[in-house]
């Protein structure tokens, strides 16, 4: 059979794509026919044009890509040149010829007939491309045949509905399993059924879930083809209503059958139904894991966990008959709680955890919780109100909001619960106020320096920003106790140490207990400046308005002074009574010195921190002027630096005016100490030229400017001549060193150092210049010669008061160098006296008692009188000055000004200065305006 290899003509081509390609090949065995030579109205089919182009016994895949003929090794001739190619046509051209029209059917087999076939070893190889293959039908002078291309493709048998069907039978049954599972009749889950099958009846062998035949793989797989065919939406809707039919069917008609349980008892059923139905949706989530990613994510929808929470919400939480025993329950257990009844624990914090799971903590269980809870509260306020005093309700109060407090912080309780339980205090404080502030109660408290109970009731009244309202019965209390301190005649001596006692644990009280409160402490400081300024004329005071604080605080400055750290009183240094609580707060605020002049100086800052609140200075500046004198001219003082830190406290709270004359004194004390130095170093010059002057007697004198000391009264004394004419050696010397200056010896506040030879042993002692007068009158006479008090006054030319405060020194003291006849305390006008044979004593140097460092009754009264002449004329002085500037003026004006102006030295009362008013318009330096007594004006 001759082959043409000349013709040439178009090769139709058709490109698949390679998932055609592999089902074509799959259904059908690979190409053997070769193309052959045919008439041309005889029809060829696909099949024999393809594997006319392959080489003998090789089958090409739709895949492999075309290859060139190799030539070498082929047994055909080699090819001719190929003719020129026609000119190509159009696309729409393509497959249409008009020189034929007949059809060639493409999807007809191929021809049969052993003669059309060519011999496959003569078979050609030609590419899928090439231009010399021989194409007996395709004549280029002729034309090509019409082609009609059908699909080769067979139609599917896949059926997606049945499919989905096939697949949710399976997970229907798999749901079904799942729900089912852990479930005894009574509808309840236990644990004990999960234990050896797993999770939720998924085995964990095998992934299977109990009574299912399929896999937990095979499960998954099956959902996510359902999903990426598009049944996403009908398999979410099926397993919303498969749970929904479980939860209604199963779970909630459980709970119904059990309505008639207690709240507490039906709120454990539900939490056991809750956590059965979270363990089995974490099976159902890893079943449809695909679907809640791939499809409920995507599209915005809730997650299968969000609406099985809402399903469980919505059929068994929103029953009618169930939501009021679940949440009622929550509550009975805290109410068991409060009524101090064990609470179950895991049951009250896994219902917190379920409501705040299901969102209806807020809506639902907190508005009830607290509606009860208000109750309750009010309920027992009242109730604990009337069976405790005050200390007992305060503590039972915070005992139990500490327990409130700390339920919420164990169960994890919402912040707005902390904050409404927190609001419910109005109950336990604000409407308990006129209770909790009481002036009785309050008054108990104080007197029993009750500290802790204190500072619970301000730590219970601040939580309402009530601490303050305290202040009133605070207040009450301290100018109560304080009046009584300052009038109690009795006890007059301690006053200031009583004082100082109660500022110190009012100040303790203030730290501590109304921790530094600022109004609070407003209320102390005005309250003790009220009383302590509070003055009557009386037998203290030798009928004056003065300050009688004033002085006994001059007074207790004096006895720091002499006697330094040892005349501490001991209530005001020992601490053995003090909590450990209030020492804390001690030692925060204080360092305290071991060493005694820094406890000296601790004291003197509390006296002195009452000294602030005293109006009538003038009183104390008297006092301490006056003993500040003795101290100094006696040499009494415990140490010079506290005197010298006194004075610098007095000059910085009061000014320098104030202290201008106490600085005076120390000054002449120093001035007579160089003065008797400068005297004694002449002395000793005039000794070593004439060594007959020289003197035995040791003098010693302080020079003082009468201005800036107290005035002394001149008391008539009879010197002995040894000391006269030492005195009066040391006066011809200062008065050549000083012209027109005038000295008057006050000889009451000498004192004398005396060598004295007594039967038992030699003495030197420390005596007045007084009792050393009296003492020289027995070396003229014996041991056993008796000497008249009429003798003793005579001889050295005392008073008769001075006589026998002497003598009583001398023969009624502790130590006796003088013996009374006959014996007694008081001395009389025939009473004799003698020397002390058997007078001994440890030391050599004794001191004698001063009767010179006592202050006498006359002197208390002088200086009482002194005091409150000079405020009559700093109150005209100042009267006057007013009139002065203001010209005209009215009387409650007048009045007013008075009072602001003489404050710092002490007010005198209102009928007191009007008379000062009288006195000035008597003196003619104002004078009453005519037509009413209510305004004045100045006189110039």
């Amino acid at each position: 059979m001759n082959h043409s290899r000349s013709s040439s003509g178009p090769i139709l081509e058709r490109k698949h794509s390679n998932n055609d390609r592999k089902r074509k090949l799959q259904g059908r065995p690979p190409a053997q026919d070769t193309i052959t030579s045919s008439p041309p109205s005889k029809q060829q089919t696909i099949s024999d044009l393809f594997s006319s182009q392959q080489k003998p016994g090789v089958s090409v895949s739709p895949n492999s890509k075309r290859h060139k003929p190799d030539l070498d090794h082929t047994d055909l001739p080699p090819p001719q040149p190929p003719a020129t190619p026609p000119k190509a046509k159009g696309a729409a051209n393509m497959y249409k010829f008009t020189s034929n029209s007949k059809v060639i059917d493409l999807t007809d087999s191929p021809t049969s007939s052993p003669g059309s076939r060519i011999p496959e070893r003569a078979k050609p190889s030609v590419g899928l491309r090439g231009g010399s293959a021989g194409r007996p039908n395709l004549n280029p002078h002729t034309g090509a045949k019409k082609l009609v291309v059908k699909n080769l493709r067979a139609p599917s048998k896949w059926d997606s509905k049945q499919y989905l069907e096939s697949v949710w039978q399976q997970l229907d049954g798999a749901l079904s399993a799942i729900f089912g599972h852990g479930r005894e009749r009574n509808g309840f889950s236990t644990e004990g059924d999960m234990g050896s099958n797993g999770v939720n009846g998924v085995n964990k062998m095998n992934g299977k879930v109990e009574g299912v035949t399929f896999s937990m793989e095979e499960l998954y797989r099956g959902v996510e083809n359902l999903c990426r065919q598009g049944h996403a939406a009908e398999v979410c809707q099926r397993l919303i209503s498969k749970c929904k039919a479980h939860i209604s069917n199963n779970l909630k008609q459980s709970l119904l059958a059990r309505r008639e349980l207690e709240d507490v008892d039906m709120l454990r059923a539900v939490l056991s139904l809750w956590e059965t139905w979270n363990r089995q949706l974490v099976t159902v989530q890893s079943i449809f894991f695909f679907l809640d990613r791939a499809y409920l994510l995507q599209s915005s929808k809730p997650s299968i966990h969000d609406m099985a929470v809402t399903l469980f919400l919505n059929s068994i939480f929103e029953d009618p008959n169930l939501k009021s025993k679940i949440i009622d329950g929550a509550c009975d257990l805290v109410a068991a709680d409060r009524m101090e009844d064990s609470l179950d624990h895991s049951t009250f914090r896994k219902a917190i955890e379920m409501f705040h799971d299901l969102g209806t903590y807020t809506s639902t269980f907190e508005p009830r919780m607290l509606s009860l809870s208000q109750s309750y509260i009010a309920e027992w306020a009242e109730k604990t109100g009337k069976e405790r005093d005050l200390a007992g309700y305060v503590n039972a109060s915070v005992q139990f909001m500490q327990r409130e407090m700390g339920r919420c912080e164990m169960f994890g309780l919402d912040a707005t619960t902390r904050r409404d339980l927190a609001l419910l205090e109005d109950h336990l404080v604000q409407r308990q106020e006129s209770f909790l502030t009481s002036q009785d109660s309050i008054d108990d408290l104080l007197d029993t320096d009750a500290v802790s109970d204190l500072e619970a009731l301000y730590s219970l009244l601040q939580r309402r920003h009530l601490g303050n309202h305290l202040r009133k019965p605070f207040e009450s209390w301290i100018n109560l106790t304080g009046t009584y301190i300052i009038f109690d005649d009795a006890q007059q001596d301690q006053m200031v140490v009583r004082l100082l006692s109660l500022k110190r644990r009012l100040d303790t009280i203030w730290r501590v207990s109304f921790h530094r409160d600022e109004q609070l402490s407003h209320a102390l400081r005005e309250s003790f400046e009220t009383f302590i300024n509070k003055t009557k004329k009386g037998s203290s005071t030798w009928n004056t308005d003065n300050s009688k604080p004033g002085e006994m605080i001059a007074k207790y400055v004096d006895m720091l002074l002499r006697g330094g750290a040892k005349a501490i009183p001991a209530q005001l240094t020992t601490d053995s009574n003090v909590d450990s609580k209030v020492r804390e707060a001690d030692d925060a605020d204080d360092d305290f010195a071991v060493d005694e002049e820094a406890e000296v100086n601790r004291q003197l800052d509390q006296v002195l921190d009452l000294f602030r609140f005293v109006h009538g200075k003038a009183v104390f500046e008297a006092f301490y002027k006056k003993d500040l004198a003795r101290r100094l001219l006696m040499g009494r003082s415990a140490s010079a630096d506290a005197e010298r830190s006194m004075l610098a406290r007095l000059k910085t709270e009061c000014g320098a005016g104030f202290t201008q004359n106490l600085e005076q004194m120390f000054k002449d004390v120093e001035l007579s100490r160089e003065e008797m130095s400068s005297y004694k170093s002449r002395l000793d010059e005039m000794a070593a030229d004439e060594p007959s002057t020289a003197n035995k007697l040791d003098l010693s004198v302080s020079i003082l400017s009468a201005a800036a000391w107290p005035t002394y009264p001149t008391v008539p004394v009879i010197i002995p001549s040894n000391i006269q004419a030492a005195v009066d050696r040391f006066e011809l010397h200062y008065k050549s060193k000083h012209s027109g200056r005038k000295l008057e010896f006050k000889h009451a506040l000498a004192h004398c150092q005396m060598k004295a030879a007594f039967p038992r042993g030699a003495k030197e002692i420390v005596v007045s210049s007084f009792q050393a007068v009296v003492l020289l009158l027995f070396n003229s006479v014996g041991t056993d010669e008796h000497l008249t008090y009429d003798f003793v006054k005579a001889e050295s030319g005392l008073s008769e008061a001075e006589v026998k405060r002497t003598l009583q020194s001398l023969a009624c003291a502790k130590l006796r160098p003088l013996t009374k006849h006959p014996k007694g305390r008081d001395i009389n006008d025939t009473d004799t006296f003698t020397l002390n044979a058997h007078f001994t004593h440890d030391k050599y140097r004794v001191k004698i008692n001063q009767v010179q460092l006592k202050e006498t009754k006359e002197e208390n009264k002088e200086t009482h009188e002194r005091v409150a002449a000079d405020r009559n004329f700093e109150c005209q002085a100042a009267i006057v000055r007013i009139m002065k500037s203001r010209k005209t003026i009215s009387h409650a004006e007048l009045v007013s000004e008075v009072i602001s102006a003489t404050r710092s030295r002490g007010v005198l009362a209102v009928g007191d200065i009007k008379k000062n008013i009288d006195r000035l318009i008597e003196k003619e330096y104002m004078e009453r305006e005519e037509g009413g007594k209510n305004s004045y004006s100045y006189i110039a």
